[in-house]
Order: structure tokens, then sequence, then C-alpha cells
């Protein structure tokens, strides 16, 4: 049956879609494919959320590390870092290295002064005046 669409010049729906696409991109070029990708991925997390993508990547993730193995995903992560530094050298690496580093700080900074803000609020929640055995909460600032 399909013999016979075929010498009748009809086509497959995936011959038909691959022409079609074909068409598109000659009209419209690659980066009219990049703009709707682009306002599809919009629309998909502004409807789902930022959890769908989430969920949808632990589930791939899963699926390629039941398939290929764990040891998989080390052979690409070499493969990409050697591609990297061969594409920027080794100076890149130290350069990220220390701005890492100071990211590391200044959040190190930031959490030891969340921590003793809080600290500081718990205690002058706690203060009490003692006067006659009597528990007076602190008085707003």
């Amino acid at each position: 049956m399909a013999e016979e669409a075929k010498k009748k010049g009809a086509m497959s729906v995936s011959e038909a879609g691959r022409k079609g696409g074909q068409t598109v991109r000659d009209k419209y070029g690659h980066s009219f494919y990049e703009e709707i990708g682009r306002k599809g991925g919009e629309t998909v997390k502004a409807e789902r959320g930022r959890s769908f993508y989430e969920q949808i990547g632990k589930k791939g993730g899963d699926t390629v590390k039941a398939e290929r193995g764990a040891g998989f995903y080390e052979q690409i992560g070499k493969k990409g870092g050697d591609a990297v530094k061969a594409e920027r050298g080794t100076p890149f690496y130290e350069e990220i290295g220390k701005k890492g580093g100071h990211k590391v700080r200044q959040l190190i900074e930031e959490g030891k002064k969340a921590a003793s803000e809080a600290l500081a609020a718990r205690n002058e929640e706690e203060r009490v005046a003692a006067i006659g055995g009597e528990v007076v909460p602190a008085m707003p600032e």
C-alpha cells in the first residue's frame, strides 16, 4: 500500500515535514529557529516554572546514566575540559579560579554577617529587664 502511494507521488509525513522545515529554513534562516525556540522556552517556563526543567533534566540524566553508565559523564566532562583548554588556554582556568575564590570569600563573609545579625536579633528579643523578678520584653527601636 505504501508502495502504491509513493508511485502516485505522495510522500510520507516525515518526508513532508523535512521538506517543509527546509523551506522555512531557506526562507527565514537559522536565527528564526533560535528566536522561536527562545520564545517557546520562555512560554514553557512561565507556564510550568523552573521545577519542570529540573524534573525533565533529571529524568533525561537518569536515562543516559542507565543506558551509558556513570562513567559516560566523566568521559564527556574530560572531553569538554580538554576542548576548553585547547581553545582558551591555562590562563583561563587561573582567571575563573580567582573569580570563584573571590565569590566564595564574599559568600562566606555575607553568611557570617547574616549569622551575627540573626544572633543579635535573637539576643535582643530575649533581653529582659529583671526588676523585682518581672520579665519585660525588649522595646522596639
